[in-house]
């Protein structure tokens, strides 16, 4: 539930505020923060969506036609309204085009989140991977404990049903800090976490030493007096202030903060968790039992305990998160077959996920279901993607999500498909899986135990109902 806060009562003098690309994740958030202070709020987004549908509930009126008479005539006064868009938006985006060329405030999603967001004790996660569980978590541990907090989250919190979070009493706010467009550079931590840099997005940054290079930017960013927590072995050096402390988390090895004593079993994980002062919080659940999800409640609970939250506390906490939207999402798990879908969209995410997955059914045939996300990572990041999923034993490919991006030519998820390994692989449209896959239950043995893993942040999570449906009919 999102209740009102003191903090930031207002965003400027304005009293409309218009949201190019408010489908987005990031941009959803700060279109709610808008409406709950009292602005009337509206918004054009591509495609419909869980988050626009929910959005339109909620009151914000949205559009799905770029075109300037989609615009509610009272959001046409430069004087009143306030423009706030996604780094994803095209530049010949209709919309886009008329605030730009009238005398509109337009600043992008990043700026707006820091203006919010600078006032206030920041805790900001990135990396990337692991840092939308990591900061959903690391907000259910502080919301749900006696210090309470804010926060703007890159996915929504099935504890809470939303990606924002509203504590009047707290001036903590955790925040997910994303590097695409270099966005992350536009906040100011007090405490920062950074999970993993494994390079990404090379068509905004060129090269991995210049991914890499704004991580160690971003550190120069921490307040005096604050917390740099890193995973170990991250490879970048921190540039911080001298005042600001720096720790490591790990799992299964010694650092600052780790989780060490692991025992999964019947569908549950416990651990114990070790902190700097010699503290150790023992036989941990985790509410969420992926293997993954250790190292990144590792991070969550280090926060958490550096901002005062009691054992007792991180135990309940930790016990009760239930993870976030499209994050190892468990939607059917009958005793021939179980479909997760995770968001995983890069080769190291999809690593963690598939191993992650196999350590929970290590004895089922193993079907992974990928939708490539932009054609310029599927070009950059072709032989790992290929590399990972050879680790499956069927993989089905859809094409490749487009979001903000045309078409390469000659870059196609068939790129991937030639070098899988994989003894099974085939290529499928999006309106063919749910055919597919019942074809493939149909072939197998009674015997024949299955686990199927949709990965990819594109759209691929919009065929999920009508996939659960099928697998739970077929394998009553």
């Amino acid at each position: 539930m999102v209740q009102s806060t003191r903090n930031n009562s207002k965003i400027d003098h304005f009293t409309h505020v218009y949201f190019i690309g408010i489908g987005g994740i990031g941009v959803s958030a700060l279109a709610r923060f808008a409406l709950v202070k009292g602005y009337k709020v509206a918004g054009y987004d591509r495609t419909p969506s869980a988050i626009t549908d929910a959005l339109i509930k909620e009151g914000v009126n949205i559009s799905f036609v770029d075109e300037v008479s989609s615009i509610p005539n009272d959001f046409k006064d430069a004087i009143h309204t306030s423009v706030v868009f996604s780094s994803a938006i095209p530049k010949e985006n209709k919309i886009m085009q008329f605030f730009e060329q009238g005398a509109f405030s337009i600043i992008k999603r990043a700026q707006m989140l820091g203006k919010i967001t600078n006032s206030m004790t920041s805790l900001c996660v990135a990396g990337t991977h692991g840092k939308t569980t990591t900061s959903t978590l690391l907000a259910h541990l502080l919301y749900s404990s006696n210090i309470g907090c804010n926060a703007f989250l890159g996915g929504i919190s099935r504890n809470y049903g939303a990606n924002l979070l509203l504590q009047p009493e707290s001036n903590l706010v955790v925040v997910e800090a994303d590097e695409f467009d270099r966005s992350f550079l536009r906040l100011t931590p007090m405490m920062a976490v950074i999970t993993s840099a494994d390079p990404d997005h090379l068509d905004i940054y060129g090269t991995p030493e210049a991914y890499r290079e704004a991580f160690e930017q971003f550190t120069t960013l921490i307040k005096k007096g604050g917390v740099l927590l890193t995973k170990k072995g991250v490879p970048i050096t921190p540039r911080t202030d001298p005042s600001v402390k720096c720790y490591s988390y790990a799992v299964e090895q010694e650092a600052d903060f780790y989780a060490d004593h692991i025992e999964v079993g019947e569908g549950t994980i416990h651990f114990d968790f070790h902190t700097p002062t010699g503290l150790t919080i023992e036989h941990l659940k985790l509410g969420v039992p992926v293997w993954v999800n250790i190292e990144n409640a590792t991070a969550a609970m280090a926060i958490a305990w550096l901002n005062g939250v009691q054992e007792s506390e991180i135990r309940l906490g930790l016990a009760s998160f239930q993870g976030c939207q499209r994050r190892f999402n468990l939607l059917a798990n009958t005793p021939r077959v179980a479909l997760i879908d995770d968001y995983a969209h890069h080769p190291e995410e999809l690593r963690a996920s598939i191993s992650s997955v196999r350590r929970v059914f290590p004895d089922r045939t193993f079907v992974a279901i990928f939708q490539p996300h932009l054609y310029t990572r599927t070009r950059d990041l072709l032989d790992g993607f290929a590399e990972v999923l050879s680790m499956v034993d069927d993989v089905i490919l859809l094409p490749i999500y487009p979001a903000r991006e045309k078409p390469i030519e000659g870059v196609s998820s068939a790129l991937i498909l030639d070098r899988l390994t994989s003894a099974h692989k085939l290529l499928c449209q999006k309106d063919e899986l749910v055919s597919t896959i019942e074809a493939r239950i149909c072939q197998a043995t009674p015997e024949e135990k299955m686990v199927f893993l949709t990965l990819g942040a594109g759209d691929i999570d919009r065929l999920l109902p009508d996939l659960t449906k099928a697998i739970n009919q077929l394998t009553k």
